[in-house]
């Protein structure tokens, strides 16, 4: 499997959402973007650790680092090889024993920042997931297969409410791709 090394950009609301946010992700020559839908919790999660709160060092993610990385000499990769379901597939890699552990990509980001773990994703996948990288663009584009199917669902009826009738058609084709064959 041929993968590419993502490095956290930032994180940004997302406008006429106080709840939705986009974690912005590049390849490492800054070619290809990647946006990654959180929530206000872990926003703030962000927020905290870009502006260097106080207490940070005290905070749970961060004491459980520290015990990990003074207990054991373990190696970690962070590891994204699929999307499901409008979630990306995130897991923990042990780089000795490869055993994974999942976890929410948001989660897997904010630990990579934290405490410095490498995050890859399968080269394919990010060329499918991903739009070209502009520094100075005001938007993020998103692929609609990375929107939660609740977020999908709040989308359609808001473009609905606006008379946004093609958007509303796009949004409900990718509702009914992801319902399973007997619920159709």
């Amino acid at each position: 499997m041929e993968r590419v090394r993502l490095v956290f950009k930032g994180i940004s609301e997302i406008v006429g959402s106080e709840e939705i946010g986009l974690i912005i992700l590049t390849d490492e020559a800054e070619l290809r973007q990647l946006a990654v839908p959180c929530d206000k919790a872990m926003m703030e999660q962000f927020r905290m650790r870009l502006h260097r709160v106080p207490v940070m060092s005290s905070l749970l993610p961060e004491v459980l680092w520290h015990v990990i990385s003074m207990q054991t000499n373990l190696q970690f990769e962070i590891r994204v090889n699929d999307i499901i379901d409008g979630q990306y597939r995130a897991s923990l890699v042990n780089t000795e024993t490869l055993e994974p552990t999942n976890l929410r990509m948001s989660d897997a980001v904010l630990l990579s920042h934290m405490a410095h773990i490498p995050i890859f994703m399968d080269r394919l996948l990010m060329e499918k997931q991903s739009v070209p990288y502009d520094r100075e663009a005001r938007g993020v584009a998103i692929p609609v297969n990375t929107i939660s199917t609740e977020m999908l669902r709040e989308a359609l009826d808001k473009a609905v409410e606006d008379e946004k009738y093609e958007l509303a058609s796009y949004l409900r084709d990718e509702l009914r791709k992801r319902k399973s064959p007997g619920e159709r």
